[in-house]
């Protein structure tokens, strides 16, 4: 068991979590204090031509900006970066020198395969380690894996990586990788493990691999806090304190705790990662994380429905994530055509001439109820809400486009639904077609009360009055006027959402008056 060393990637892998801007300070103590712990080997994040270089950030252009994290004692570590195959001119490499870091990953996917490993054999021509990480080990077959390790042994890295790129290896698909590796790597190269926590498997995957009975040096990769993309990484601190008890290893525990303290807290509370249903369902696929961190994102899916559009994915789409194929994906499953248009023309009728009063589920909605109350009662307004039931007593009808909403109607309620057609029902007044309402801003593409906006356009409606659409903000209490409605907003996708909904109201009210009659925080037109 002493063969094993821990190499953490908190600065590299854990960027996906803030976009690598860690500050330089940060990126310093974090180095620093790793060193401290004892761990072995220790990544400092990418190496990239695409960038332009920032001082806080831990993608860097060149080896120089990388050695400026690294101390100058370094106790025997090993310091490293991660190159995504295709994006760092290895022309643009020095040979080594011991400046700056001893090693590099090389990350690719199968079909640059051969491309890859010639850079990793350039790579290690000029002096350096090399890491090979041939991503989701589990989209090889048998026979491609084997070819790829006897391509490895060819030019003798220093590590050869099973890497669990989606956190869905189960404990006989790594062992079964593992004596693959072990049986026909050649004996001098090292066998690495990076895995993620998709299944909450990492941890015991990891100990699983700390019991193989190999004379074999190993590397098994983990984050501090297992910060990292979607479900994370397997946790730095607790993996070292199993090795302590285990196999007899002294890593320091305190310099790890006090930088989840000091450092990795406030981005944790900034932005979330960890275990998720989502992140679970992308895993069962075998499907890039960031298919699911998208889709969760719209905030309109079931489980199910997230579900069926996974399994509506091609096979050769599912390992890089592609976000324009996603999101037809979306919008296709999203524009079933099962629709009720008997009472269409009573609803026009009812509607024409006169002013509509959309009220959206924000704050605002319940401070200035009275208000609300005061244009509701008034002969020539209509009362629509939008995704809920804002007041039984003055609302005429409820549009609804989101299934989750949907469903927590009471369904006394659903007679005086108008819904859009990828809600599965029947029991409704009106069943009107997803598809011609959406807008052309992805961010708001299909938000419920731009959709009924658009709906009421085409009814003959004289004027929209629009309460409770305040816009989003990253302090979930803040935006819905329901608890039980609240959901975590990015700060970017908040501030996308907020400028989409202002610049579709903009162009919907040059077609028709449109009047916000409450006080929005973040949408102004």
């Amino acid at each position: 068991m002493n063969k094993i060393q821990v190499l953490d990637c908190t600065l590299r892998d854990g960027g996906y979590c803030n976009d690598w801007n860690f500050g330089f300070e940060n990126a310093k103590q974090i180095v620093s204090g790793l060193v401290t712990a004892n761990v072995e080997i220790i990544e400092c994040g990418f190496i990239s031509g695409k960038e332009v270089y920032d001082q806080n950030s831990t993608k860097f252009n060149g080896l120089n900006e990388v050695a400026s994290i690294i101390p100058k004692n370094r106790e025997s570590k090993k310091f490293v970066v991660m190159m995504n195959y295709g994006e760092y001119d290895i022309d643009n490499l020095p040979n080594y020198d011991s400046s700056s870091v001893d090693g590099i990953r090389v990350a690719f996917h199968k079909k640059d395969l051969r491309d890859a490993l010639e850079v990793c054999k350039r790579i290690k021509e000029k002096g350096y380690l090399v890491f090979v990480q041939a991503m989701v080990s589990l989209s090889y077959s048998d026979e491609e894996f084997l070819s790829l390790i006897r391509c490895v042994n060819e030019f003798d890295p220093y590590a050869f990586y099973i890497v669990d790129s989606f956190g869905m290896m189960k404990k006989k698909d790594l062992i079964r990788l593992f004596y693959m590796v072990e049986h026909n790597l050649n004996d001098k190269i090292c066998i690495g493990f990076h895995c993620h926590n998709n299944m909450q498997l990492a941890f015991s995957n990891a100990q699983s691999l700390t019991m193989v009975q190999t004379n074999r040096r190993l590397i098994i990769d983990s984050s501090i806090m297992g910060m990292g993309r979607g479900a994370g990484n397997l946790n730095t601190e607790l993996f070292v304190g199993y090795l302590n008890e285990n196999a007899e290893k002294d890593y320091f525990i305190n310099p790890l705790l006090s930088i989840v303290d000091k450092i990795l807290t406030p981005f944790y509370e900034r932005h979330y990662w960890g275990y998720s249903l989502p992140n679970y369902i992308s895993a069962s696929y075998n499907a890039h994380p960031n298919y699911a961190a998208y889709l969760d994102s719209k905030k309109t899916l079931t489980f199910e429905e997230m579900n069926d559009i996974f399994g509506m994915m091609d096979v050769e789409k599912k390992t890089s994530f592609d976000k324009s194929y996603i999101e037809d994906l979306y919008l296709k499953y999203q524009a079933k055509e099962h629709i009720q248009v008997e009472h269409l023309s009573e609803l026009r009728e009812r509607l024409a001439g006169k002013r509509v009063l959309m009220i959206a589920p924000g704050k605002s909605s319940i401070f200035e109820k009275e208000k609300i109350i005061s244009y509701a009662y008034q002969d020539d307004v209509v009362v629509i809400s939008i995704n809920y039931d804002y007041d039984e007593n003055i609302t005429d009808y409820l549009f609804v486009s989101n299934l989750r909403r949907f469903r927590d109607l009471p369904a006394g309620k659903r007679f005086k639904s108008i819904v859009t057609s990828n809600i599965p029902t029947v029991d409704v007044f009106l069943q009107v077609r997803y598809k011609d309402l959406l807008n052309t801003v992805e961010a708001v593409k299909d938000n419920a009360g731009l959709m009924l906006a658009k709906l009421l356009l085409t009814l003959g409606v004289k004027k929209i009055l629009i309460a409770g659409m305040d816009g989003y903000s990253v302090n979930q209490e803040e935006n819905y006027a329901d608890q039980r409605m609240n959901y975590y907003t990015e700060k970017e996708l908040a501030e996308k959402k907020n400028n989409g909904i202002v610049s579709v109201l903009k162009e919907l009210g040059k077609e028709i008056d449109i009047e916000l009659i409450t006080t929005p925080k973040y949408v102004v037109i």
